[in-house]
């Protein structure tokens, strides 16, 4: 990998980890357009270590909260409403784990191309749009419930279609239950954290079997660009998700799916 590629991408994977535009949207089109070959396993690994420590270090004090509460609910202390935000995490990640363990060989196999992950950023893109429009927006985070975060992890199982966006379908879910745009995109960012760490521990393992295929510098570097930018990303999407709203968002979805037809279907592979 050359350092021009190695920027680019990691700050890709950086920003598109957590705005609702879809990751691996934009990491097809470079080494379509460009010519590349894929990064490696090692640099995959590298930038999810980067992107999840980003979005532990912003979130670092609600983590200590949730975890001491949710550890504090087995020693007497009662369901306060950070043990059970803690819950809710933990319930809404169980089936995407369920359905990706079961489902990764398909998906590779059959829904990595190009149309569909096109496809699936347009569609996707609209539904957020109308959950935005439909949702009451005036929900805290408190008010999920178990129903209501059961239904944000099964719809995050959509998220396993390349092209979806994880933050976006969550957000999505969220905004559908009537929660404010602020409280949608805080929850799909926690949520993150399980499923980037199990992410990265399933490549880790596939790293180990198959060996290092980039050197530690690349790596370093990789990590590091991607923690930064999705750390940047994380608070600034925060500050302004409230003011701008989601259009902006579902319009790049829909001209980046238009590009990614258009790549399709004049130069196909």
């Amino acid at each position: 990998m050359g350092w021009f590629q190695v920027v680019l991408l990691a700050v890709i994977q950086g920003l598109t980890e957590f705005l609702p535009i879809s990751s691996s949207a934009h990491l097809i089109l470079p080494a379509q357009v460009l010519g590349w070959q894929d990064q490696g396993l090692t640099f995959d690994v590298a930038v999810h270590v980067g992107t999840l420590a980003a979005v532990v270090i912003y979130f670092r004090e609600d983590i200590f909260k949730i975890a001491m509460a949710w550890f504090g609910s087995f020693a007497g202390k009662g369901l306060t409403s950070d043990a059970k935000l803690g819950w809710w995490i933990i319930l809404a990640t169980i089936p995407v784990v369920l359905c990706g363990a079961t489902l990764n060989d398909f998906i590779e196999a059959h829904l990595r191309s190009i149309v569909v992950i096109a496809g699936a950023s347009i569609f996707f893109g609209l539904v957020l749009l109308w959950a935005d429009k439909v949702g009451v927006r005036q929900r805290p985070i408190e008010s999920l419930g178990v129903k209501g975060a059961m239904a944000v992890g099964l719809a995050q199982v959509f998220a396993l279609i390349p092209g979806t966006s994880r933050s976006g379908v969550t957000m999505t879910a969220s905004l559908f239950l009537g929660q404010t745009r602020e409280s949608a995109a805080k929850f799909s960012f926690l949520l993150s954290i399980p499923v980037i760490l199990g992410a990265g521990l399933f490549k880790g393992k596939d790293l180990i079997e198959q060996g290092s295929d980039a050197s530690l510098q690349v790596a370093g570097v990789g990590a590091l660009l991607a923690a930064i930018s999705a750390y940047i990303c994380i608070k600034l999407f925060l500050a302004f998700i409230n003011r701008i709203g989601v259009l902006p968002f579902v319009i790049y979805r829909c001209l980046l799916g238009v590009v990614l037809l258009f790549v399709a279907y004049s130069y196909p592979i």
